[in-house]
């Protein structure tokens, strides 16, 4: 995929809007030439408008061309305003990592900065930006495209389903402590913001192949979360990293919080977990416990947790915890055989999709057969041999079950999903779960 950057414009999404006196085209952020860099940080102006973030000064315009710039970036610009730079929709996309079950990887095609101005919209135009990026990320090859949203109702007629839940956690920190497990084999130090910039993505890189959803991060990315990107100084100020360390020195989590509050009375703060990794059971209890029995604090929350978090069965109190799920990245399945080849599998088996796809990449029967080993082969057939558990389903439901996220059981039970036999759903199941539900800890 080394010209994904620059592959050609999808035509039918090309020809579309030019109905309507609309250009898509695409935006070279690695143009460092005085009309390219005007072109792009007018492209990246109307990113964030469509975010309502604030205009980007010079430098965090910069940044933003040195950290993203090399995506596949596409915007739609309107002809009847020829002398306005900033387009009227944006979108990017690459081709990065994602984790799957298995303790294994595929090419995920990853979309981001999904806007249309509110002066453009009901026009058709982010139909056409996706089924463009969809039918794009086809021609390329990857099995998947996928996904962080703002508004969960949009994606589901592109196919994609939401396939990694994430929750997010606000502790009562009186009633949680003392936490029930403790470690005394390391220990946890500050560290500069630097220092935790450098720690946390090596930490996640080592790590991340384990927890399917986890994508490969970007280095703009930590430098946002670390605080030290452009316009974040006054953040930066109120930021606190911690490591912990296990009994031999290696680093084996880390976790960057702020503090507030207090004002009326010293003893309420209140501590914002901005974001913790750890690699170990032994860090999470040490980070978690550090953070949590932080004298003169009233309240812990964090965000973007997974829905397995130990953190529950720890508290003093299991009450003192207010725990809320939302849906947070969404896969769209585009090659069911490279998919379901790319993951690993519970059990050896087979098992048979039949799927509809109104956008026809993944149309088809596709019979599943996993090994012993957890390897398995997909192949299209005409119809699903007899004695096969077969699942008939819609493209969503099976890109919803594609990390082992959501069992098929609960699909069927919902009416997403439908059953040739009773049972063939938990037959399903024993193949498809996986034993660590899959996690996603940034934004994209």
């Amino acid at each position: 995929m080394s010209t994904y950057r620059l592959h050609p414009i999808d035509e039918t999404s090309r020809a579309r809007l030019a109905e309507q006196g609309l250009t898509l085209s695409l935006v070279d952020g690695l143009d460092d030439s005085e009309p390219g860099v005007a072109r792009y940080d007018a492209w990246t102006q109307a990113d964030g408008r469509g975010f309502y973030l604030d205009r980007a000064a010079d430098d965090a315009l910069a940044f933003h061309r040195a950290g993203v710039g090399d995506r596949r970036t596409t915007g739609v610009w309107d002809d009847a305003t020829p002398a306005t730079l900033e387009p009227v929709a944006t979108i990017n996309s690459w081709p990065t990592e994602l984790s799957v079950p298995g303790g294994r990887t595929t090419t995920g095609w990853a979309i981001s900065s999904v806007t249309v101005a509110p002066t453009h919209t009901r026009r058709g135009i982010a139909r056409s930006l996706l089924e463009a990026e969809l039918r794009t990320a086809s021609a390329l090859g990857a099995p998947v495209a996928i996904l962080t949203v703002s508004e969960s109702t949009l994606y589901g007629r592109y196919g994609f389903g939401p396939a990694v839940l994430a929750t997010d956690w606000v502790i009562e920190s009186r009633r949680a402590r003392p936490l029930r497990r403790r470690t005394e084999a390391g220990r946890v130090e500050f560290i500069s913001l630097k220092d935790f910039r450098s720690e946390v993505a090596a930490l996640h890189e080592r790590v991340r192949a384990e927890r399917p959803g986890e994508i490969a991060v970007w280095a703009s990315r930590w430098d946002q979360i670390a605080g030290l990107a452009p316009a974040q100084e006054a953040e930066a100020k109120k930021l606190r990293a911690v490591r912990y360390l296990d009994a031999d020195g290696v680093v084996q989590g880390v976790v960057i919080y702020t503090v507030s509050g207090g004002e009326q009375d010293f003893t309420e703060h209140r501590v914002d977990v901005k974001y913790l990794l750890d690699a170990t059971p032994e860090a999470s209890a040490a980070l978690w416990g550090f953070v949590v029995e932080l004298d003169l604090v009233r309240e812990v929350t964090a965000r973007l947790r997974s829905v397995d978090e130990p953190l529950r069965w720890m508290l003093a109190d299991f009450r003192a915890a207010k725990v809320s799920t939302i849906e947070h990245e969404y896969v769209r399945v585009l090659d069911v055989a490279a998919a379901f080849e790319a993951r690993g599998y519970s059990a050896a088996g087979s098992l048979a999709f039949e799927v509809t796809d109104p956008h026809g990449f993944a149309e088809g029967t596709w019979l599943v057969e996993a090994d012993a080993a957890g390897t398995a082969t997909v192949r299209a057939v005409d119809e699903a041999p007899a004695g096969v558990p077969l699942l008939s389903l819609g493209v969503p439901e099976l890109s919803s079950l594609y990390l082992g996220g959501v069992s098929a059981a609960t699909l069927a039970a919902a009416g997403r999903v439908h059953e040739r036999t009773p049972g063939d759903a938990v037959t399903a199941d024993a193949l498809l779960r996986s034993p660590v539900p899959p996690h996603l800890s940034v934004w994209y």
